[in-house]
């Protein structure tokens, strides 16, 4: 795999932040914080269950988890992880509204079964989300997985769905 381009959306490269199973929309984005200006509400991310952590997060990161990743509300979580520059979401299973709001943000979810066996916290890994493939960098695990269909991709290419439809002339830019 030659290096990804920050111009490229479907490839993207990044230090892991590993989560467990189970991981929901309220300690992504706690209730108090859906008042708060999107900047500061990133602030707020995973507030319980690992304090501090978005002023870790570089942009580029990758977020991995094990099952069930986004369980709970629809809250628009995604829009956080967008704001706070992190590239793409790994999990062994999604709750399946969670990773469509994330698709629709223009947020690469991956499903990738053996997820926390391949990748740990802090290792760097390469993903080439159209091609289906990727490498853990730290310990040149091959990453394998399904490759999400061509309007799906195009979502995630245009920047989440309502950019793909202000492009398509279907929605004001102004009202967006």
């Amino acid at each position: 795999m030659s290096a990804p381009t920050a111009a490229d959306p479907l490839w993207v490269r990044g230090r892991a932040w590993v989560f467990g199973d189970g991981v929901n929309t309220d300690d992504m984005y706690p209730g108090f914080a859906m008042k708060l200006p999107l900047h500061e509400a990133t602030r707020h991310m995973f507030d319980a269950s690992r304090p501090g952590w978005s002023a870790q997060v570089k942009p580029g990161d990758i977020v991995v988890a094990g099952r069930n990743f986004g369980l709970g509300s629809s809250r628009p979580v995604a829009e956080l992880f967008v704001t706070l520059g992190v590239s793409c979401l790994i999990a062994e299973q999604f709750n399946s509204l969670f990773l469509r709001n994330a698709l629709n943000y223009g947020l690469p979810a991956i499903t990738l079964p053996d997820a926390r066996r391949l990748i740990s916290e802090g290792h760097e890994v390469d993903v080439d989300v159209a091609g289906g493939t990727g490498r853990n960098l730290t310990t040149g695990a091959s990453l394998e997985f399904q490759v999400m269909p061509d309007f799906i991709l195009d979502v995630v290419r245009s920047g989440g769905l309502t950019q793909q439809l202000v492009a398509a002339g279907y929605l004001d830019p102004e009202a967006v």
